[in-house]
């Protein structure tokens, strides 16, 4: 019979210690309630560190959680459930706005379609699920990159093409749209992508409050944008969608 790897318990154990408590907690009091030395403890903090799975806070040197090991946990809320649960509010979403519906999570540096409501009306469409999207210039990237560390590293690292004359491509102006992602709940695609095409989007999060996903509407420029500015009624629309679905996965009130 295959014996156990120890560093590996080990690991494991400091994981569940770190998960067990509502506090921070040093590396003596790691080490201690685990039985093994401080250096030994010490290295398998560093080696989660740097994997992301632990963190060090950085004034007090004391331990937790990483956004890294989280990020694996929402793995187990499978994809299928996410879309299980928005399927009513995507269809409230379409009816109401008029256009297009995507739910979208982060895969491979890109974001992928898992839903698609089409636009209600009778013009001809092309189911677009398993279909990628950028980070950087659509609005769910925008809205993955802004509230998922995971998704902002991989935004980091992906290539950044000029899809237009309009998509943001400098690092630092970047990080200028995430933060007024976040500052105002949601963001916007105006002929970033594509000529012609606006979004808008929201963030989806689950009973942790962390992000698992985003909801957005895609239409012409002229329909989503009133007198040059995106319409509020269409901003509103969007963000009552995802915080419709974060509710049935548990996120309680935002």
């Amino acid at each position: 019979m295959a014996r156990n790897i120890q560093s590996l318990e080990r690991a494991a154990a400091m994981l569940r210690l770190l998960a067990g408590g509502e506090r921070r907690l040093g590396l003596s009091e790691i080490a201690s309630a685990l039985g093994l030395a401080k250096g030994t403890a010490h290295g398998i903090l560093r080696t989660l560190q740097a994997e992301g799975f632990v963190e060090q806070d950085s004034a007090s040197g004391r331990y937790q959680l990483g956004a890294e090991l989280l990020r694996l946990g929402n793995s187990y809320l499978d994809v299928h459930e996410l879309r299980a649960r928005a399927l009513v509010w995507t269809d409230d979403l379409a009816r109401s706005s008029g256009e297009s519906v995507y739910l979208g999570v982060l895969h491979q540096q890109g974001v992928l379609i898992v839903h698609h409501v089409f636009r209600p009306d009778d013009s001809r469409q092309v189911l677009e699920v398993g279909a990628m999207q950028p980070l950087h210039s659509t609005a769910l990237g925008k809205v993955l990159a802004a509230y998922d560390p995971v998704a902002h590293s991989e935004a980091a690292e992906a290539d950044w093409p000029a899809l237009t004359t309009r998509t943001v491509v400098d690092p630092d102006d970047f990080e200028g749209v995430l933060d007024m992602t976040r500052a105002r709940g949601y963001a916007s695609d105006v002929e970033e992508t594509w000529e012609g095409i606006a979004s808008v989007a929201a963030p989806i999060h689950d009973r942790r409050r962390m992000p698992v996903g985003a909801v957005g509407i895609t239409g012409a420029v002229e329909r989503v944008q009133k007198d040059g500015e995106l319409r509020p009624d269409l901003i509103a629309a969007v963000r009552d969608c995802a915080r419709a679905v974060s509710r049935d996965l548990g996120a309680g009130r935002f």
